[in-house]
């Protein structure tokens, strides 16, 4: 799953399914919380949000006995991989705002060419809530000259990994 689509889907269903959503959901609250200072759509999903982590907190966290090592290393990767997602989230926007500012456009004028008229919905892809498009992306590279490495995450998590190393060796054999 991809940032918004865990998002999205956490609050649609109700529900946070394992540790990694856990922890993006976890992010996202905290990318939430400041958005919500500046929109109070934002203060609603934020709202909803945390009574799904605490529900998933009081399910899976709760009793002591029901934590063993295998939950603790889920955890923490987890963790891990929410963390580097967050760090690429970060050096994205950053290099997309810097280079709006340095030819003088804001963000309002990028949602604008890239045709998106909502300002929340472009402050939501900005801050990694959302994911552009790969329209959006290849505007983005050409309007402003940033590697495509910065714009599009290639990082995969390890449970994926795993799926398809074996989806490999199954069709190799």
């Amino acid at each position: 799953m991809q940032n918004k689509m865990e998002i999205e889907q956490i609050i649609k269903t109700g529900f946070i399914a394992n540790e990694l959503e856990y922890e993006i959901a976890i992010l996202a609250d905290r990318k939430l919380r400041i958005l919500a200072k500046e929109n109070a759509n934002f203060k609603t999903q934020r709202a909803i949000l945390r009574g799904i982590i605490e529900d998933y907190e009081q399910k899976e966290w709760k009793d002591v006995r029901k934590i063993d090592f295998l939950k603790l290393i889920e955890s923490e990767k987890a963790e891990a991989y929410a963390e580097k997602q967050r760090n690429f989230y970060e050096n994205r926007k950053l290099a997309i705002k810097t280079k709006l500012k340095s030819i003088g456009l804001t963000q309002e004028n990028l949602g604008t060419i890239l045709g998106h008229k909502s300002k929340t919905h472009m402050s939501e892809l900005i801050n990694g809530l959302k994911p552009f498009t790969l329209k959006d992306l290849t505007i983005i590279n050409q309007l402003l000259n940033i590697n495509l490495k910065t714009l599009v995450p290639i990082f995969l998590p390890n449970e994926e990994k795993i799926r398809i190393n074996h989806v490999l060796e199954e069709i190799v054999l």
